[in-house]
């Protein structure tokens, strides 16, 4: 992959049998929060796997839009886009019905110091849009960080663990669980938590924020020295797929990659690709972040997508220049201020 138009077609190409499990599926499509990283090729796939399926359901994409452009480009790839500012309770009133609902937005970055404003959008939105969407299946994006730091060795956090969030960003990411939950049960909503941690592409993620270090010489600090990651490609087909598995009470599902990833081989994997030594600090906590998704697979299979082809396709992207979102993860964060 050379271009963005070529890494989001990429990102956005329906994985095998999703048209299919679209077809199956009632009603148009609308995915709240579509502007934001993942959003758009999310969208794309949605509407590429209904064209592909003969469906002409609609996909609707809704955001503020207050990138330049951003809009444009959903509506020229076949997605009805409306404006809305989702903590504004009227204007999400006012939105059309659809049967099936992809609630991403939300807040992290930037979270400490503008506490408030997270909680707001992380806890009070999520109940304006079950109370407003009481009648359709939701998918709601969550994330791995409403589970402690476990043992590197112990295979990550499973969905029958309780939760533990580390600081405000993830105490109010659990909110908005407890949210979709207290609807869901009120008004046997179907309901799908997504714990997802942590996508990546070749823009951002766990993956360029390690390259991007071995390859300009900068300290990679391994004290959190192990994630889990999962092409973002994947992580939409899934996304769309768990529509299908909306319940009451919620299901809850881990997203992630199978393997428990060494940063510190990582880091020494781009630098034989670079031809660069890494410049490494610290020693490996014996804990991290970490997702069990053993569930997600026995559902849906493992990713389409393995972990070295994407290191690979990485190097090659920072070698060439290519552009990056300029949006560090924060992986390596364990105190939860982000």
């Amino acid at each position: 992959m050379r271009t963005v138009e070529e890494l989001e077609e990429r990102l956005s190409r329906p994985t095998p049998g999703l048209a299919e499990e679209l077809s199956r599926l009632d009603g148009d499509i609308m995915i709240l929060g579509c502007a934001g990283k993942i959003g758009p090729t999310l969208a794309r796939m949605a509407r590429r796997a209904l064209d592909e399926a003969g469906s002409k359901r609609a996909v609707i994409g809704v955001s503020r839009f207050s990138q330049p452009g951003s809009r444009d480009d959903l509506e020229r790839a076949g997605i009805r886009t409306i404006a809305c500012d989702l903590l504004d309770r009227e204007s999400v009133m006012a939105l059309p019905d659809a049967a099936n609902v992809i609630f991403m937005a939300g807040m992290k970055f930037g979270s400490t110091g503008a506490e408030a404003t997270t909680w707001a959008m992380n806890a009070y939105m999520p109940g304006i849009v079950a109370e407003r969407f009481s009648q359709s299946r939701i998918v709601a994006f969550s994330t791995g960080c409403v589970y402690p730091l476990v043992p590197v060795l112990s295979g990550g956090s499973t969905e029958e663990m309780a939760p533990e969030p580390i600081g405000e960003y993830s105490q109010s990411t659990l909110g908005r669980e407890r949210i979709f939950e207290y609807f869901s049960r009120k008004n046997g909503t179907p309901v799908t938590l997504f714990r997802l941690n942590y996508a990546v592409e070749l823009r951002y993620g766990v993956l360029v924020d390690v390259a991007l270090k071995v390859w300009s010489g900068q300290p990679l600090d391994l004290t959190m020295g192990h994630a889990n990651v999962i092409w973002q490609g994947d992580a939409n087909a899934v996304a769309l797929r768990c529509l299908g598995i909306a319940q009451s009470p919620p299901a809850i599902l881990n997203v992630t990659g199978p393997e428990t990833l060494s940063l510190r081989a990582i880091a020494h994997r781009f630098g034989e690709l670079f031809g660069r030594e890494p410049v490494l600090t610290g020693t490996e906590a014996n804990t991290a972040l970490l997702n069990n998704a053993s569930k997600m697979f026995s559902l849906f299979g493992y990713p389409t997508v393995p972990v070295d082809t994407i290191v690979k396709w990485v190097a090659h992207w920072v070698k060439s220049g290519g552009a990056t979102l300029n949006k560090p993860t924060h992986y390596e964060t364990r105190d939860g201020k982000f």
